[in-house]
């Protein structure tokens, strides 16, 4: 079987790393050549555990059809490279979209909807250096996966993460709606305060809550009925007692800060408009009102423009 991650960043190492360990020898793809020479002179490293030899290759260096194909690139560029990467795929192949936000339509008019499914990868990861990754969450390994189209090879790659983490198969738009919750008011807090998740749940719990309830209200009106993430339902995770149960949700979070936070501190755009923008996006689209979400995402286009500063501080400008 071929399998390639294209998109070996933080996610896509720790996940490459994982899967070659495991038996599952696969390709990691990416454009930074001293990750890829890392990768092939010393393997994949995840802070505290052995390397794992890989083979890294540029996209450039793909060759053949893939018959599992793992995107976890970032998504500002997808209809490029779904253009780039369609004729790596097997006729008969998976793509599994790895990314945040809600990635699958897009995907889907280029490679077919058949052919395309979403997953979730529960953990958080940081590069620390070239072909090295940190884990910065506490929480295990946890895959959830959901079928775009027909979902043929459903059974079949609920097997392949099932030799990594714990694998859970569901409707996809509970699904993404359950990762595109946390993503687009943590995240999103996180890259405009600069604070970890955790951090966050304690010292600014009402705003983390009030963002959640937006996206909750826009992931009903797409007929969720659960949110399924890392073996809770978020629903009844974030209910009636939600003030209480969030800082203990997260405290396997205390050391993840959003991978936005890490975009704009290098000097790149992120991408916010693709997370809690593609909530507000799908908010509109069932007529849910999304405020402070709206609002969020353009106070991190501020930052991005100097034109505010990551710092706790900045909150205080979602509330004015």
């Amino acid at each position: 079987m071929n399998v390639c991650i294209f998109g070996a960043g933080a996610m896509g190492t720790s996940l490459g790393a994982m899967l070659s360990d495991a038996g599952l020898a696969c390709d990691l793809v990416s454009r930074n050549t001293a990750h890829v020479e890392a990768l092939n002179r010393f393997g994949a490293e995840i802070e505290g555990a052995a390397p794992v030899p890989v083979r890294a290759i540029h996209p450039e260096g793909m060759r053949g059809r893939y018959d599992v194909i793992i995107l976890a690139a970032k998504q500002k560029d997808n209809a490029e490279i779904a253009e780039f990467l369609l004729p790596f795929l097997a006729e008969d192949g998976a793509l599994v979209t790895v990314q945040n936000g809600l990635p699958e339509r897009g995907l889907a008019e280029v490679l077919g909807s058949d052919r395309v499914y979403g997953a979730t990868l529960g953990w958080g990861a940081e590069r620390v250096g070239a072909g090295k990754v940190r884990v910065t969450s506490r929480g295990g390994y946890h895959v959830a996966l959901g079928a775009y189209g027909a979902g043929n090879s459903l059974d079949f790659l609920a097997a392949m993460f099932g030799g990594i983490a714990q694998v859970y198969k569901g409707d996809l738009a509970e699904i993404r709606f359950a990762k595109l919750s946390t993503n687009a008011s943590l995240s999103t807090l996180s890259a405009i305060s600069g604070l970890t998740f955790y951090e966050l749940a304690k010292r600014h719990r009402e705003l983390s809550l009030a963002l959640l309830r937006e996206t909750f209200a826009v992931a009903r009106a797409w007929g969720c009925k659960k949110l399924p993430l890392n073996g809770h339902d978020l629903f009844k995770v974030f209910g009636s007692f939600a003030r209480f149960t969030l800082p203990v949700a997260l405290k396997n979070y205390r050391d993840t800060r959003s991978g936005m936070l890490l975009d704009i501190r290098a000097g790149r755009r992120c991408e916010v408009d693709l997370v809690a923008g593609a909530c507000v996006s799908a908010g509109a689209e069932k007529g849910v009102g999304t405020p402070m979400l709206a609002r969020a995402v353009s106070l991190v286009h501020e930052i991005e423009n100097g034109l505010a500063e990551i710092a706790p501080e900045s909150l205080e400008l979602l509330t004015v």
